[in-house]
């Protein structure tokens, strides 16, 4: 696995690492290529000021180093948009703007709160804000078409209380396999999201069920990444990232350039 297509830098509020200094631990790891996918979390006012950065910068700081580099890694600037749906314009007119390689839109807010600031679990069950996530993916999906790749679909139960103790992909397939259909009608891609093995869960995301059922519904482009926010992250357990895909059924991954998937074969 050559390349690391979620990734992050001091321009998301939750890393303080330089996208130089992202850029040295990759080239240190072996990468061939990497994405910066910064989190531009509009309307997400859990943590203070709402989680944008200033894209004229970030075009400014990293094109440069994707020069200054280029002989030793292929930089590649993407972001990763926080969907809810009431965005999906504003998000479809902000991507067109700015010439991203890959645009990731993750749900990290229902009902315009941030899952992981924990509101909803101190009021629902673990099933409860499980299917309510699930739920606002749904119309995330079906109501926004900004993005290249669904990304870590999932991502809900590290935060809940049992966390996979509480979940799986049968207890929800109604809601998980139409997400799926409605990415696969519409050509968007499924992300295998390292983390959730970082964060000591027994599987990244989203589950190898959900892949497998991925796959089975006839979806094909499937992009990694590690979402590390600092450079030791980077590359996360990737050793077991084709394996993962393998076992799921695929054949290929997909890497984005200037918003199109190339497809690389699996060793």
């Amino acid at each position: 696995m050559r390349a690391d297509v979620h990734m992050h830098s001091a321009f998301s509020s939750d890393s303080k690492s330089s996208p130089e200094e992202m850029i040295l631990g990759s080239i240190e790891k072996g990468l061939g290529m990497i994405c910066f996918t910064d989190h531009y979390d509009k309307d997400n006012m859990d943590w203070g000021p709402e989680d944008i950065f200033d894209p004229e910068e970030y075009f400014r700081i990293l094109r440069p180093l994707r020069e200054k580099y280029k002989e030793q890694i292929e930089v590649r600037i993407g972001v990763e948009t926080g969907l809810q749906p009431h965005l999906a314009d504003y998000y479809g007119e902000f991507v067109r703007k700015y010439p991203f390689d890959l645009v990731i839109g993750s749900v990290h807010s229902i009902q315009r709160s941030d899952i992981a600031a924990g509101r909803f679990f101190r009021t629902y069950t673990d099933d409860e804000v499980y299917r309510m996530t699930f739920e606002e993916t749904l119309l995330d999906v079906q109501t926004d078409s900004s993005f290249d790749v669904l990304g870590h679909l999932d991502y809900v139960v590290r935060y809940g209380k049992e966390k996979e103790a509480q979940y799986s992909y049968q207890k929800y397939s109604e809601l998980i396999d139409e997400i799926l259909r409605t990415l696969i009608a519409k050509g968007k891609g499924l992300e295998l999201n390292m983390a959730g093995l970082k964060y000591g869960l027994p599987f990244a995301h989203p589950h190898p069920d959900v892949l497998r059922r991925y796959k089975e519904l006839g979806g094909e482009i499937i992009t990694v990444g590690a979402d590390g926010h600092k450079p030791e992250h980077i590359a996360y357990d990737f050793q077991k990232a084709e394996d993962i895909l393998k076992e799921s059924g695929f054949r290929y991954y997909a890497e984005f350039r200037e918003r199109q998937p190339f497809f690389k074969r699996l060793a």
